[in-house]
């Protein structure tokens, strides 16, 4: 038998255990009346609602120390062969973040009430 054939009758085959897989869960699927979303109950607000506003500060404190991670995974690696330069600008780096999150928590935008 040549290859080609090989090829495509296994290709037949995968493409014929496929539609059997749906039309089985087509067959055996209970009437959905909210969509597949949520296990089938309604939506209770719009896709395309808006956040509010104070998530939009959770996300960049979050952001900050994402990035602060991001930047001491290297440094870790380099601490020893570079030395007290390396801990000083680290730790220079870690106070403009708390001066950041400082900044923030006075003005209110950490508060959720």
């Amino acid at each position: 038998m040549p290859s080609y054939a090989v090829v495509l009758s296994v290709l037949g085959l995968v493409g014929a255990v496929i539609a059997a897989v749906y039309a089985v869960s087509y067959a055996v699927a209970p009437e959905m009346e909210g969509g597949p979303f949520l296990s089938g109950g309604r939506p209770r607000e719009h896709a395309m609602s808006r956040y509010h506003v104070r998530w939009y500060a959770v996300t960049m404190v979050f952001l900050a120390f994402d990035m602060e991670m991001v930047f001491m995974y290297p440094w870790a690696l380099v601490v020893a062969s570079v030395g007290v330069k390396a801990v000083v600008e680290m730790f220079a780096f870690l106070a403009l973040l708390l001066v950041g999150v400082l900044y923030a928590w006075r003005e209110g935008a950490l508060r959720w009430v």
